[in-house]
């Protein structure tokens, strides 16, 4: 049993997000929650409020699902759309940036089809 929950156009380099969602891949959800909570990142509480929620899915699509089971499949962050804008520079020039958005997708499954 699988089930998944997205977050879309985060306004934080996938970079960054993905330092955070690296250390959750592949460990039991409540092991992860705990790992989340212990974390001084800023994307740590976005992280979890998606793994929440990919655990509240799963309990919505299967009423007997044990949630203690519950392990964190997979987790990704794929890149969002980019800002561009201007900053001002010497002599009436411009500077360039972009800022950056991510997805951040997390399936959670109990190991059973």
């Amino acid at each position: 049993m699988e089930a998944r929950a997205a977050m879309k156009f985060v306004r934080v380099s996938p970079q960054k997000a993905r330092l955070v969602v690296d250390l959750i891949r592949g460990r039991r959800c409540g092991e992860a929650i705990h790992i989340l909570r212990a974390t001084n990142k800023r994307m740590a509480p976005q992280v979890e409020k998606v793994l929440r929620s990919a655990i509240s899915n799963a309990e919505a699509a299967s009423g007997d699902v044990d949630v203690d089971r519950l392990f964190v499949k997979r987790a990704w962050v794929d890149d969002g759309p980019r800002q561009k804008r201007l900053r001002p520079a010497p002599m009436g020039r411009a500077y360039r940036y972009q800022r950056r958005m991510a997805h951040i997708v997390v399936t959670v499954g109990d190991g059973q089809e």
